[in-house]
C-alpha cells in the first residue's frame, strides 16, 4: 500500500530556496503552499491547514504592526504562536541555517516538533516530515543536545543506562557515541580505522540492541543519558 501522503507548506523569505526545496522533497510530500513571511505564513497555515508547515527560525514580519514582533530573529516563533491555536492538527518543523542553541530553544518552546539545518538533503528533510507528521520530534544531531539541556533529560532515563550499554560490544558503544554526535558514516570509519560497511553493521547491531528506529532517536537517547 502506498505511503499516505504528507500536506506540507513551506516557509522562507527566499524563493529560490523554496523551489529548491519542493523539487528535493519525496513523491510522497505533497506541497499545498509557500510563504515568505509572517503574515503570508500565518494566512496561509489557517487557509491550507497543512499536515506540516516547515518553516525558517528567521522570517520578516511581512506588515507593519502585524502579526509577529516585527524582527527578523522571531519570525519563525511568531508564525508558530500566531497560526497554532488556529490549525491544531498542524505541526512545525523548522529547517534553518542557523543552528545557535538559542534560535533551537526558543523554536521548541514555541512549539515546533523538530529542527534541523539547511546542511541537510532532501531525503533527510522528507524523513524529518513524515516523522514530524506521525508525531516524533525530530531534531538534527548536533542540535539534540540543546533540547535537552533546555529541558531538563527525562527522569530515571540514566538508571538504566549501564545495563543498556552492557548490550554493546566496545567497538559499538565508540560508534554509538560518534553517530549520536553528528558524525557521518564516513567521518566514523576515518575516525576508527574501519570500512564504511563496518560502521553500517554496527549503527544496525546498535539500533537493533537499543531498539531504536533512527539516528534521530539513537541520539536523543545518548543526549538523555549524557553520554555525549
Amino acid at each position: 500500500m502506498a505511503e499516505e501522503a504528507v500536506r506540507v507548506l513551506i516557509v522562507d523569505d527566499h524563493s529560490i530556496f523554496r523551489s529548491g526545496l519542493r523539487a528535493d522533497l519525496d513523491p510522497s510530500i505533497e506541497v499545498v503552499g509557500e510563504a515568505a513571511d509572517v503574515v503570508a505564513a500565518v494566512e496561509a497555515i489557517v487557509r491550507t491547514q497543512p499536515d506540516v508547515v516547515v518553516l525558517d527560525v528567521h522570517l520578516p514580519s511581512g506588515e507593519a504592526g502585524a502579526v509577529g514582533t516585527g524582527t527578523d530573529a522571531a519570525g519563525g516563533e511568531a508564525v508558530i504562536r500566531a497560526a497554532a491555536p488556529a490549525a491544531p492538527s498542524t505541526r512545525f518543523l523548522a529547517l534553518s541555517v542557523s543552528d545557535a542553541a538559542e534560535d533551537v530553544v526558543r523554536v521548541i518552546r514555541a512549539g515546533a516538533r523538530g529542527y534541523i539545518t539547511k546542511g541537510s538533503s532532501g531525503a533527510e528533510v522528507s524523513r524529518a516530515v513524515h516523522a514530524v507528521a506521525g508525531g516524533d520530534a525530530v531534531f538534527s544531531p548536533r542540535l539534540a543536545g540543546f533540547v535537552l539541556d533546555a529541558f531538563g533529560a527525562a527522569v530515571g532515563e540514566t538508571a538504566t543506562t549501564n545495563d543498556e550499554l552492557d548490550r554493546l560490544s566496545a567497538r559499538e558503544q565508540e560508534v554509538m557515541r560518534l553517530i549520536a554526535r553528528g558524525y557521518a558514516y564516513k567521518e566514523v570509519a576515518a575516525e576508527l580505522f574501519i570500512s564504511m560497511k563496518t560502521v553500517e553493521s554496527h549503527v544496525s547491531a546498535v539500533l537493533r540492541k537499543l531498539q531504536l528506529s533512527s539516528r534521530y532517536e539513537l541520539t536523543a537517547w545518548a543526549s538523555a543519558r549524557r553520554l555525549l
